[in-house]
Parts: C-alpha cells; structure tokens; sequence
C-alpha cells in the first residue's frame, strides 16, 4: 500500500519509518535539499553551523528509547546536560529515520489531485514530474501549518484545527572568526536586546574546523520587526548586538538566515489530523510545540492511526460481498 509523505522534516520521517516498519511503501517528497527540516546543518567550505534547531531534549519514553538508538549508532551525543544534538551535525538522526526510504529531494508539492486509493501529486520541481510517482493510497502532509492549509484545500479538504496555529519567525546569524572572541560560555541568552541566544558551534560533539564558529538567534519579537529587512542591514544589526561578547574580533564569514516558521506559539490543541475518509492527514510540531521530540510524537501518532485506519480498509476490501 503506497503512502505520500510531503515534507521530510522529524514529524515526516519518524512517521515515514513506522510505516515502513509495518510494511507499508511510503515515498517521502521534500522540497529542500536536505533532511530534518530545523534540524539543519549549513555547511560552507570547511565551516559549518547548526543554524536551526541548536539541540533537543528527550522526556518520554518512546522518545528516549529512539534517542540511545541514535546514540549507540553515532549519530546522537549529549552536549550539555540533557541537551543531545546530531553527531556530525543536526541532520545526523533525521538521515538515520530516512534509511531505506525512498525520499524525492527538491520536490515542492504544490497541489493534491484525486481521491483515496488514487492521490497524485501536483509538483513543478520533482525529478520528472510527481505524476512519475505513481498513484497513492493515502497522502500525509508533514509541513508547517500555514503550508497544510492551501494544499489540502486543493483538494477540498479542510483542517479548522489548523486555523489557529501561529509561529514565530527567526532570523539567524552565522559568523566565523580566525581569532579568539571574548565569548567563552559554550552558549549564552542575553538578558535583553535583539539576540536570544548564541552557541559556539564548535563546542558541540564532532564538529570540528580550522575556525571559531558562532550561531545566534534573533528574538521572536525582533525577527517579526524585521523578517523583511535587507539581509546586510539586519546582518549589521545583530551583529551590532553581539560586540559585547566578541571584543575586537572581526568576523571573516558571516550569512543570514530567515526561518519563517520556526517556534510553535499557539499549538493545533490536536496530536495529529486524519480524514479516514478522504484518507489524507497531517502532523508537525504545531500539534505539541515548539520542541524536536514534539514533532517525532505527531508523526509517530499519526503513523499509528494510519496503520489502523489503513488495516481495516485491507481487511475490508478483502472479505467477501454479501
């Protein structure tokens, strides 16, 4: 039985894998190039930067069992206590979730065509086109909410749970520097101004470089202001901001980076949506907040019902009419 996953960030990929645990066929479509969603790594030359998600944390049980999981393969370690981050870099786990997948890079879905048991996907951007794909039983979109809502309105489905979620955007700023700066916490929440948060990328477990690498936040608030300023000019201001913590060090690299949905701040109230029916669902951090294990929750939830809802149908379709 084959299943759309559209978007492989944790929520996509940890209901992709339960799926395929089952036994379902699922292909996963992503419109980046990488895997993880925020849980991403920027690499420039030798240099590289945790730019979205800075850690994550593991509280319940079924989340903890899949983080030794990645411990015991390499590609989870603890940074600071009860702080884990991917190992080499944050897209270490979602890559481990994605083994033996089949998974379309740079795929935007841009509409739903069909109905249950015969979905195609709309997209100007899949290798080939999506049609090349083949037709799907049911379609699961792991995306952020305000990007749920057109495409399942695409095909006349509507989710009002998703109506109220709102997010906080985030712009992030990258800096290197080829000399010791006057910031030795290995991460650091200004009490006020426009940054939330700075780390040392390089005091993470396995990143490694020829220089001193620094990722910093911009506050919800600050970002909101500023999501539409030209990249140098809120590049200089945060920049600007952080000169109490740098000293005389001058960067030799510095990007700026725009995450528009970056921190859940009104949740769905809902751990997953399913339309038995239409046989189309979703799931994503907006269903339990802004935290990486959230995200795995809703998608492994979601698997579960799918795989619920999917086995009756099986069962159905193979009992005798009366």
């Amino acid at each position: 039985m084959k299943i759309a996953m559209i978007g492989a960030g944790m929520a996509g990929l940890a209901a992709a894998n339960r799926l395929r645990e089952r036994g379902f066929d699922c292909t996963v479509f992503e419109k980046s190039r990488g895997l993880g969603g925020r849980m991403a790594t920027r690499r420039v030359d030798a240099l590289q930067f945790d730019h979205g998600a800075q850690y994550f944390t593991a509280r319940g049980a079924r989340f903890r069992s899949r983080l030794m999981q990645w411990q015991t393969r390499g590609v989870a370690a603890e940074w600071l206590p009860g702080k884990w981050v991917g190992m080499p870099g944050m897209t270490a786990p979602a890559r481990s979730l994605g083994e033996g997948i089949e998974i379309i890079q740079g795929a935007r879905v841009t509409g739903l065509d069909g109905g249950p048991g015969h979905w195609r996907l709309i997209s100007d951007t899949a290798p080939n086109g999506a049609h090349e794909y083949g037709l799907f039983e049911a379609v699961i979109m792991a995306i952020p909410a305000p990007q749920i809502v057109p495409l399942a309105a695409s095909a006349g489905i509507r989710f009002p749970e998703l109506e109220s979620v709102r997010y906080a955007p985030c712009l992030t700023l990258m800096l290197a520097f080829d000399a010791v700066t006057d910031l030795h916490e290995w991460s650091l929440s200004p009490a006020e101004g426009p940054i939330a948060w700075m780390a040392r990328n390089r005091t993470k477990p396995g990143r490694e470089g020829p220089l001193e690498t620094l990722v910093a936040h911009a506050t919800p608030a600050w970002s909101r202001q500023h999501v539409d300023t030209p990249t140098e000019s809120a590049a200089e201001t945060l920049l600007h901001a952080l000169r109490p913590h740098l000293g005389a060090a001058e960067p030799v690299f510095r990007m700026l980076h725009r995450w528009l949905y970056a921190r859940v701040e009104q949740t769905a109230g809902v751990p997953y949506l399913w339309d038995p029916i239409r046989q189309v669902g979703a799931c994503g951090d907006w269903a339990g907040g802004p935290r990486v294990e959230a995200a795995f929750d809703s998608g492994e939830a979601l698997a579960m019902a799918v795989i619920e809802s999917l086995g009756r149908t099986r069962q159905g379709s193979s009992e005798p009419g009366g």
